[in-house]
């Protein structure tokens, strides 16, 4: 039997906890986007749109293939929530721009997604600074990452045969 030292034990319930924490966060944001009857990206494309924005920085800003973009782009007309218009400056330029409709989703996703975070309803001011602080000591913020599209990923897996995991098999790093 393999003992792990009291640091190991520290740290494995810190990864246990973070794993808590992200599941949670992504249990509610599906939770928010099943009531509201959109997908769960709509609410991040959504939270991107502070001004009229061409759809290759939208997909820069999502880490998102322009393919993906074009879906999001899609449904956030289909909802009514957004329209494509030219760009004044290049008029081969497409840029999202959201409707009064989408604007007013927005502040109520906003506010709501607010109100669920752990950190707001445990947390007080001083200690979600301190908590900001620690978290990016250990990691720069999604938004200046070029992480990939959750999206695409979740896409590539459904479409792919997935393989048996093995117990033996190494740890993808």
């Amino acid at each position: 039997m393999h003992t792990r030292s009291e640091e190991d034990l520290l740290d494995l319930e810190i990864l246990d906890s973070m794993a808590g924490l992200f599941a949670q966060l992504v249990a509610e944001g599906e939770a928010l986007a099943k009531s509201l009857g959109i997908p769960v990206f709509v609410i991040k494309a959504l939270h991107m749109l502070d001004n009229p924005l061409a759809m290759k920085d939208l997909g820069r800003r999502m880490h998102c293939d322009p393919s993906f973009i074009t879906s999001i782009a899609d449904t956030l007309e289909k909802h009514g929530l957004a329209a494509r218009e030219p760009d004044p400056a290049d008029r081969r330029v497409k840029r999202l721009v959201l409707t009064p409709a989408g604007a007013d989703l927005k502040a109520r996703i906003e506010d709501e997604v607010l109100s669920r975070t752990p950190w707001r309803q445990c947390l007080s001011r001083e200690q979600r600074a301190s908590l900001l602080a620690l978290i990016k000591t250990m990691s720069p913020p999604l938004s200046d990452t070029e992480a990939a599209c959750p999206g695409e990923e979740v896409s590539k897996l459904l479409v792919s045969a997935a393989e048996p995991i093995s117990a033996a098999a190494p740890a993808a790093r």
